[in-house]
């Protein structure tokens, strides 16, 4: 796709669209890993096999990527010596560091739950955006913005009267959504220079490589099965076109423009779970819906339009 066709296609007027594909492709990941663990029987205990799956996944996510933009393209997707750095840190911070820490967390957490939590995962990104990269003005409104959906969050962890939070539950969770914000950010950066789909193809290679490694070497075991099979298609197909989708938008349109749209992943994730893995009962929960409410009440005032800036 070339540079004209690709910034007429991912433009912010038709932005939303592809936007809303990538976070409803997001969105079933989270009852979908689940039904992963349970096809390939992973206990929820098993941290090497956990890190195995999410490793299969993404070596199979990055050979899909670099398979159709090679096709697309109708050259071979190689990286050039200049590529290799932004390659490498990518494939840390976006698959391996994120999903080592996701893979562990959705395993000890509900699938709503789950999907709510990562939808904080704009005001993360603002947050770093503004103060760690100082890529973006911190403004009265990403203040209150990012104050509701972390309430949200804080609110989703309430049970019967008493704080619930485990830190390879919840806190994995939380600590994912910063390395995706970090990777987000990077991404952004890097499309500038380098094509955003070879990034993408790479980076989930390399980087899921890794963990298949990790995984392999502490232990891990899957029972594979044709319907299991099936899934990690699914799971790898969804990361390959979703990751590539967002970097195009990305390259194209402001961090804070696209953020946005990560609203609709709790959503997608909240009722694809309470469907597909019978959680129904949690969104019933008064501080399920509320919360969601919070998260999505957030990222929206996020990124209303603010009159004035509190910092650079």
């Amino acid at each position: 796709m070339s540079r004209l066709s690709s910034a007429r296609v991912f433009n912010k007027r038709v932005a939303w669209l592809w936007a809303l594909v990538c976070c409803a492709l997001w969105g079933s990941a989270f009852p979908c890993i689940k039904i992963g663990y349970r096809l390939f029987r992973v206990d929820g205990a098993d941290t090497a096999s956990q890190i195995l799956f999410a490793g299969c996944r993404f070596t199979l996510a990055g050979i899909l990527v670099l398979f159709a933009g090679s096709l697309l393209s109708r050259r071979w997707l190689i990286p050039k010596k200049a590529a290799a750095r932004p390659i490498a840190v990518l494939a840390l911070f976006q698959t391996a560091l994120q999903y080592f820490l996701f893979y562990i967390g959705v395993a000890h957490t509900a699938g709503v739950n789950s999907s709510i939590i990562t939808g904080s995962s704009a005001c993360v990104t603002i947050l770093i955006a503004c103060f760690v990269f100082r890529c973006e003005r911190f403004t009265l409104r990403k203040f209150w913005g990012c104050l509701l959906g972390f309430g949200g969050v804080l609110l989703l962890n309430i049970a019967g009267g008493r704080w619930s939070f485990a830190l390879n539950g919840e806190g994995f969770l939380l600590l994912s959504t910063v390395a995706s914000a970090v990777s987000t950010i990077l991404l952004k950066r890097y499309s500038t220079a380098h094509d955003p789909v070879l990034l993408s193809g790479w980076q989930f290679f390399f980087g899921g490589a890794a963990l298949a490694l990790g995984g392999g070497l502490l232990g891990g075991r899957l029972t594979v099965s044709l319907a299991g099979v099936g899934v990690l298609l699914y799971l790898a197909f969804l990361s390959a076109t979703a990751y590539t989708l967002w970097g195009l938008l990305l390259k194209h349109n402001d961090v804070s423009a696209i953020s946005v749209y990560k609203c609709a992943i709790p959503l997608f994730g909240a009722l694809l779970s309470a469907w597909w893995l019978g959680e129904a009962g949690n969104l019933l929960q008064w501080q399920t819906p509320l919360a969601l409410i919070l998260v999505v009440g957030g990222v929206l005032a996020i990124q209303t339009k603010p009159k004035r800036a509190l910092s650079h």
